[in-house]
């Protein structure tokens, strides 16, 4: 078959909830990927970042493999050999204290969400059911409906409500909105330390900072959503580490897997996750064998191989290489890491043509919201290949301005 026959037949038969570039991958390697006519492309996206160690790494793949042909799935009606090793390594690599694991992303923010109304009713004493958690304005935590009860998306609300209450939406940047709008009821603070998915939109310098000591100084939990951002792709273990803030909850996932499996984790102190007790919260995929064992080696390898370090390094020459371009649609290039996004002015007509034009030289990346085309390589990816993709970037650019 070929690319268009696989569209026809997504189309026909798969729900129309997403809108993708129109190529079909079918193999991947490393920072490459390759589609059903055996055009090859430097994968710029690493599928939302879920792919930080390159596409089917060997030791991982290797992984995949052998406890593949060993354990899979067991539920948690039983234990496993893997979940209390990677628990124990998850917690001595972030230094926290305890941590649940999840599936996806969403479930995981569903889980601190929990935890932190949990915290709030039985340690800080707020009334039963009066909870209220604080999230950002042009936030992006996941798509389940107690999630978009917070999103100012009206794309991801219309037709879904009515929605879960509880929650207080304030302007993202902006410190002072958040210590207005916190009450006796206030149990947490949710929010991203660079809001991927809403623009890799950039809050002010010492923001996280002086949210953190806001929420010290009123007993209120601090949640940092580092789906997207942690595991190396800002250029630190996570990203709340570039102003030294230690959040009482943050919430891991995309590459946790390695690029192979899916797994998400909450991380927190004795004090919070603590309080849950059995049959309160849950998943029957969560912890299992396969996942577990992968994350311990995706771990491994992103500290063995230092792929922190290299995103913070290629992050900072690929920023200032796109920086150089110039261009009459280009309004400011942003970004921390190797998660770096181009926004453009209204009048360039929307991200998803360059995204297109892109594609056609061999390119593959993502518009978001609109105006903003992100880029957000494997944090395997080395200068000469970062030169490579900006040759293509300089040139569908200078190839728009005539």
């Amino acid at each position: 078959m070929d690319t268009k026959e696989f569209i026809d037949l997504e189309d026909l038969f798969g729900a129309h909830n997403y809108h993708p570039l129109d190529i079909v991958i079918n193999r991947g390697k490393g920072i490459w990927v390759w589609d059903v006519e055996g055009k090859k492309y430097l994968d710029f996206l690493s599928a939302y970042s879920s792919v930080n160690h390159g596409h089917c790494h060997p030791r991982i793949v290797k992984v995949l493999k052998d406890q593949g042909e060993k354990l899979t799935i067991t539920s948690r009606a039983f234990r496993n050999d893997q979940w209390p090793l990677l628990a124990k390594e998850l917690c001595e690599s972030t230094d926290y204290e305890m941590v649940l694991a999840m599936n996806s992303g969403a479930e995981a923010i569903e889980t601190a969400i929990k935890a932190a109304r949990k915290w709030g009713y039985q340690e800080k004493k707020i009334p039963q059911d009066q909870a209220e958690i604080i999230a950002c304005s042009n936030n992006f935590h996941g798509r389940t409906v107690t999630i978009i009860s917070f999103t100012t998306e009206p794309l991801y609300r219309k037709d879904f409500g009515p929605f879960t209450p509880g929650f207080v939406v304030v302007p993202y940047g902006d410190a002072g909105a958040l210590e207005a709008a916190i009450n006796q009821n206030t149990a947490a603070f949710l929010v991203e330390p660079i809001q991927a998915e809403g623009g890799i939109i950039m809050p002010p310098e010492g923001y996280l900072r002086k949210t953190k000591e806001i929420c010290e100084k009123n007993n209120v939990l601090f949640i940092a959503d580092e789906i997207q951002t942690g595991l190396g792709r800002a250029g630190k273990l996570l990203a709340c580490e570039y102003e030294e803030v230690k959040p009482d909850i943050v919430v891991i996932g995309k590459s946790l897997g390695g690029g192979c499996y899916v797994i998400s984790a909450a991380l927190s102190s004795r004090e919070i996750l603590g309080l849950f007790k059995p049959g309160e919260h849950g998943s029957t995929f969560g912890a299992n064998p396969l996942a577990c064992a992968l994350a311990r080696e995706a771990l491994r390898v992103l500290i063995e191989e230092k792929l922190v370090e290299n995103s913070e390094e290629m992050g900072n020459y690929f920023l200032e290489k796109l920086k150089t371009i110039k261009s009459k649609h280009i309004k400011e290039v942003r970004g921390k890491g190797l998660l770096i996004g181009i926004e453009l002015k209204k009048e360039a007509g929307g991200a998803r043509r360059f995204c297109e034009d892109l594609k056609e030289e061999g390119l593959l990346c993502k518009e978001t919201h609109e105006h903003v085309i992100r880029f957000a390589p494997p944090l395997i990816i080395k200068r000469e290949d970062l030169d490579w993709a900006f040759e293509k970037v300089n040139l569908v650019f200078q190839r728009a301005e005539n």
